[in-house]
């Protein structure tokens, strides 16, 4: 069937040396590598770690983010050893292209732009918050109708989406050095709060390490866990059971390296630098989580722990409030980081599916001075900015984690099939344990995406209807793959 048409890794080499939409190749292994914790440490570090210590794990949040951190690792080894293999942008897009067709990859594609369209506005609606609460603590706040809870327009978030749309248009060089700046930023916020912490830590506060287990209220209706509704299984907080069903909630926390992999194409030595960011950044940000749920759970007994700003109120909690803004200040800088990536993911994965015609290839022509898509970076910037500035996120959020997770499952099949379909490929890195590390990735993910709601798996659902259509009604005929076939360029 036409439809499931692949494109030679050969064919997407050679696609990337066309002058009208070449990339300029910029990034080095440790550019990679702080994309990679620009965009993992954002609010996961400082608000999660309350959230699932005070309600689901005690103490024992730190195996969670070990747990956690393992699950992403699996998926990230298969995503190493794609994108050493095929140094192309557009990652899963492009991986699933190479191995499972034309249509799975718009299908993943079409997910992609979903996840990162609504993960980038979330989060400068996030950062639009603690501006405002900045501002407001050095006697500057912003009217309500701009950056309240409820505003006509998050004028802040708009603002914050320009200026790094901006940065993005004028080169890939000038976002890693901007990015390398706030995440150095953040990062010794974080090694403050882990240093600082140790001073204030007492040993009572780890007993229980692990909490006796306790039942959960089972959930009705649309907000039911889909495990619950298929199994009759219901979360359980604390006790051992309690740690994975945390790891389940800060899994979410590590989401974004599989970005880095977008950037295969802008690299100087993909193959081996690419890998390197992939599973350099995942192993930073590992540590930092687990060191800094110590330390939080030292200083302040985990049943007392804040779940809207856990590292700010700790140190309150200790006497020492201005070490709170100071934490302000990080994660202002966190957010700001994991904007700038979020975008830069999106832009390349639009980008490659542009150049194959799936989707409009105007949109994929490279600016002669930046080397940069900037046509489509300017369109993406705009409709981000509508996003963060119009809409209220609050329920759609979780569409950002079942997207993740399902780019993660099909990235993990896709190993294994390029495996067999081409084992004569050159591979810079190879994933270990093949093809049992890829079953287990594919299982872990498929439980975690068990674990949202039945209305957060309706709402892909219709998204992913949307894009057949899409797809059917415009991509099918404009497809590079096919032309000679259909005659559409």
């Amino acid at each position: 069937m036409e439809i499931f048409r692949t494109k030679s890794v050969e064919q997407s080499i050679r696609d990337t040396e066309d002058p009208e939409h070449q990339l300029r190749k910029r990034l080095t292994a440790t550019d990679l590598t702080v994309f990679g914790i620009g965009v993992i440490i954002g609010t996961g570090i400082f608000v999660l770690t309350g959230t699932v210590a005070k309600g689901l794990a005690g103490p024992a949040v730190a195996l969670s983010f070990v747990v956690a951190g393992i699950v992403c690792g699996l998926a990230a080894l298969c995503y190493a050893e794609f994108a050493s293999t095929i140094p192309v942008a557009g990652s899963a897009y492009t991986f699933a292209f190479a191995t499972l067709g034309e249509f799975p990859a718009w299908v993943i594609g079409w997910d992609l732009l979903l996840e990162l369209a609504l993960a980038a506005a979330v989060v400068a609606t996030g950062w639009s918050g603690y501006f405002a609460s900045m501002l407001a603590s050095v006697g500057i706040p912003l009217p309500e109708s701009i950056a309240g809870a409820n505003p006509v327009v998050n004028v802040p978030a708009v603002l914050i989406i320009a200026v790094l749309t901006a940065i993005l248009v004028a080169g890939i060089k000038l976002s890693s050095r901007v990015n390398l700046v706030l995440v150095v930023t953040k990062v010794a916020v974080v090694l403050l709060v882990i240093i600082a912490g140790l001073f204030f830590i007492r040993a009572a506060n780890y007993t229980p390490f692990i909490p006796e287990a306790v039942s959960t209220p089972r959930v009705g209706g649309l907000n039911a866990p889909l495990i619950q509704v298929l199994f009759g299984i219901t979360p359980v907080a604390f006790g051992v059971i309690g740690i994975f069903t945390a790891a389940a909630i800060v899994f979410f926390a590590f989401i974004g390296f599989d970005i880095v992999a977008t950037a295969a194409e802008e690299t100087l030595e993909p193959q081996r630098d690419v890998p390197r960011g992939i599973l350099g950044s995942l192993a930073i940000c590992t540590f930092l989580y687990v060191a800094v749920s110590l330390v939080v759970v030292g200083m302040q007994n985990y049943s007392q722990l804040s779940t809207s700003a856990p590292l700010s109120d700790a140190f309150r909690a200790v006497g020492h409030p201005w070490l709170a803004t100071i934490i302000s200040v990080g994660a202002i800088a966190g957010l700001t980081t994991v904007v700038l990536v979020l975008l830069l993911g999106q832009t390349r994965v639009l980008f490659a599916m542009s150049r194959d015609g799936l989707m409009p290839r105007a949109l994929a022509a490279v600016h002669p001075r930046f080397g940069t898509p900037a046509r489509l970076t300017v369109v993406i910037g705009v409709v981000t900015m509508a996003l963060a500035g119009f809409v209220d996120f609050e329920e759609l959020a979780e569409l950002v984690n079942i997207g993740t997770l399902f780019a993660f499952v099909v990235v993990s099949i896709g190993v294994v099939v390029l495996r067999r379909t081409r084992p004569d490929l050159p591979r810079a890195f190879r994933a270990p344990l093949v093809p049992v590390l890829p079953i287990l990735s594919v299982l872990a993910c498929i439980y975690l995406m068990l674990n949202l709601p039945i209305e957060t798996w309706l709402r892909f659902l219709i998204w992913m209807a949307v894009g057949v259509v899409i797809y059917f009604g415009y991509s099918y005929w404009h497809s590079r793959t096919a032309a000679p076939v259909k005659g559409g360029r």
